[in-house]
């Protein structure tokens, strides 16, 4: 990216931010995300409709066509074809820019807003596309006394909204400039996870930990059939392989599931934001250990997921559990009050002969007893794990703790476990650690290679993580580089012996001194 591009980009993103934080006034920042990244929603969708028709049209002979000044019912004639190929659709007079135009004049903004968000819901139903655009805009409240304590005081606030966002400079569909729109939503997310501390940090995972998680996936391919994610939060994660891989090497597309309603809303929305159509995605909403949905799938081929650490679920409370084919291999299920095995179990059934699961894990699960370690030695005797990296403390948003990455395959060429201590691999970034492409590159090359590196690798054979009680946890096998200085044992004894000496001579001449004081009194 050039320097200019990159400034761009900075400057934008202050702004974007500065308006997030000037239009809130009282209302907490954590709910008014919604309304911004719910107006961004609106804008991105009205401007990529028009775009697409506009093109539509022109290269039909039509040169001067623009989607936006015809009339609604001169538009109706295209609907049918339109939410077929584009999954919605919106009237020219509910499009963002001419909605914009009269909402400081309309009174009723606040119902106009409310009809059109229910009008584009609605030209999705009794269609494929109808799940996908379903209650996309539940969480954007038009009448929310949030906004204001009366009518116009929300139409206000809300006029305010439209005209910030309207403004902000994010390209033109035409220039191919739409990455703009995902960029600034992912943006956002991440500003909004960061200044709410443990609530943001269960949504969304930072870029570059979500770019390590998803090449490490897809090491030495350059397509895959589809992308995986059982805890998807806003699904940035999953978007990550658009970038690595490429949009359309994700052949049959992004699959999620998540069991917030709000940040699963947030994760459709984001689909979209990145130009992902609606026939490329499937996510759905409700809680993967109990109900997973895509069982009817084929397995996937890249799994990258980092579920919430040590969450509570039934587990052997729930007797149906241990006959579930994902848990019931382990002969075992993961304790009640710790979950994160039992994801970890989920994914590996989800996922393809040839495939690659990329998991962040709270460390506890590397090292405990009980049902966990059957867990693992069911895992390791299986010959599915590939790989254990530790990662750096404080990279997440909500924890500083220090997380691992376990890599699981179902066809390895060894019965080795490669372990990578890459605790040192960041730069300080504001408040939080950070990955560079440096640090991710040193892992990825270690990951790849798969040889032993003193005190960064180690290849470890299977029989010493069996002797070890299938500990896997990093700090057992790569030894940490001692940074102490070495010490000069003979030179030190005559350095203290020294200054021991010098000190008897100084107390010998504070006693004398003393001596001649007490004489002269």
């Amino acid at each position: 990216m050039s320097l200019t591009k990159e400034t761009q980009r900075a400057e934008l993103h202050k702004t974007i931010w500065r308006i997030a934080n000037d239009l809130r006034g009282s209302v907490d920042g954590w709910d008014f995300k919604t309304y911004v990244l719910g107006i961004l929603f609106y804008r991105f969708i009205s401007e990529n409709l028009t775009a697409y028709l506009n093109a539509s049209e022109r290269s039909a002979g039509q040169a001067d066509f623009d989607y936006a000044k015809l009339s609604d019912p001169q538009a109706e004639f295209g609907r049918k074809e339109t939410v077929a190929e584009k999954g919605f659709y919106i009237l020219p007079s509910e499009l963002f820019a001419n909605v914009r135009k009269r909402a400081a004049n309309d009174e009723n903004l606040n119902e106009t807003l409310e009809r059109v968000f229910k009008n584009i819901e609605g030209s999705a139903v009794g269609t494929d596309s109808e799940d996908d655009l379903k209650g996309l805009f539940d969480d954007l409240e038009v009448n929310s006394a949030k906004l204001g304590q009366t009518v116009a005081k929300r139409n206000e606030k809300l006029v305010k909204l439209l005209d910030a966002i309207g403004d902000l400079g994010l390209g033109s569909f035409s220039d191919h400039t739409i990455d703009a729109f995902g960029d600034a939503y992912e943006y956002l997310m991440q500003m909004y996870a960061s200044s709410a501390g443990k609530s943001g940090g269960e949504y969304y995972t930072p870029q570059e930990v979500s770019e390590l998680l998803a090449r490490i996936t897809v090491v030495g391919k350059t397509s895959v059939n589809k992308v995986y994610d059982p805890a998807c939060g806003s699904g940035s994660l999953l978007l990550k392989f658009a970038k690595v891989l490429g949009k359309d090497n994700v052949r049959l597309g992004f699959f999620g599931q998540e069991i917030n309603l709000t940040t699963y809303n947030l994760a459709r929305i984001n689909m979209f934001l990145h130009d992902v159509n609606y026939e490329k995605f499937d996510l759905t909403h409700g809680d993967t250990l109990l109900d997973p949905a895509h069982w009817d799938e084929e397995p996937f081929e890249a799994i990258v997921s980092n579920p919430p650490y040590s969450t509570k679920w039934e587990g052997d409370a729930n007797p149906l559990l241990i006959n579930d084919p994902r848990y019931a291999p382990a002969g075992v299920l993961a304790p009640k009050s710790k979950a994160d095995l039992a994801f970890t179990m989920h994914m590996l059934h989800w996922l393809a002969v040839n495939g690659t699961a990329a998991i962040v894990e709270f460390p506890g699960v590397l090292y405990r007893g009980g049902a966990e370690q059957k867990i693992r030695k069911y895992l390791v005797d299986n010959n599915y794990v590939d790989a254990v990296i530790q990662l750096p403390p404080d990279l997440f948003f909500g924890t500083t703790i220090a997380t691992c990455i376990l890599v699981l395959k179902k066809s390895k060429k060894d019965s080795a476990i490669l372990f990578i201590d890459a605790s040192a691999e960041y730069v300080r970034g504001g408040n939080k650690n950070k990955l560079t492409e440096a640090n991710q590159q040193r892992i990825l090359d270690a990951f790849t290679t798969r040889k032993s590196e003193d005190y960064f690798a180690r290849l470890v054979p299977y029989e010493d993580i069996k002797t070890n009680d299938y500990n896997i946890a990093v700090s057992s096998y790569v030894e940490r580089e001692d940074n102490s200085e070495a010490v000069d044992i003979t030179s030190l004894n005559a350095e203290i012996a020294r200054i021991v000496k010098h000190q008897q001579e100084l107390r010998n001449q504070i006693d004398a001194i003393v001596a001649d004081l007490e004489g002269t009194l």
